[in-house]
């Protein structure tokens, strides 16, 4: 489905998702892509109840084969020199999304966005955040119309105790790359998650 495929993993400090992440590494290559990870500094620097950015970068750079790139001047030679032919952002805090929506480029995670976005190349994302159904819904919005930005299917996932809260489905990672490789959204885009049914 992806066969050759050179593929930015890109991954903001949503700390909880990470256990999530490394399966979908997985599944990633077993469909034919060559990962490439970046990550943001918060990633890089925080220590939390998950783990250290160490322990994560060690098991990231294991998990994909890859060194991890991790300055902003790492990941600007996606745009001219070492293109990635889709860029997948996932997990996506509210802060990313918020910065990307507004062409704010302070991390190497949103600069791979960038450049994979000058390139003409898709952009998928996989958001992670508290906050998609409030302040952050209007760069959700700003996002879904944007051209050559694709999301991997969200839905509430704990709607009564964190009302506001979207997460991606990370397990459709893979036919939703497959889908924004061919310039489409991956349909249904609004999800119900298992554990809301």
């Amino acid at each position: 489905m992806l066969e050759g495929k050179r593929i930015g993993l890109g991954i903001t400090a949503s700390h909880c998702t990470y256990d999530q992440l490394l399966p979908v590494v997985k599944n990633l290559q077993d469909a034919g892509a060559i990962v490439v990870p970046v990550i943001t500094h918060s990633v890089l620097t925080a220590a939390t109840r998950f783990g250290t950015g160490e322990e994560w970068i060690q098991r990231i750079e294991e998990a994909t084969g890859e060194k991890v790139i991790s300055t902003i001047v790492g990941a600007e030679p996606f745009g001219p020199s070492t293109p990635v032919d889709c860029m997948i952002i996932a997990p996506m805090t509210g802060n990313s999304i918020s910065k990307l929506a507004n062409a704010a480029t302070d991390s190497p995670v949103l600069m791979a966005a960038k450049a994979t976005l000058r390139n003409g190349s898709p952009v998928l994302l996989g958001i992670s955040t508290n906050d998609a159904l409030g302040l952050n819904g209007m760069n959700i919005m700003k996002l879904l119309n944007t051209k050559n930005i694709y999301f991997i299917p969200f839905g509430q996932d704990d709607p009564f105790k964190k009302p506001n809260s979207l997460i991606s489905d990370f397990t459709l990672m893979v036919p939703a790359a497959a889908a924004a490789l061919e310039k489409r959204q991956l349909q249904p885009l609004l999800i119900i998650h298992e554990n809301n049914k």
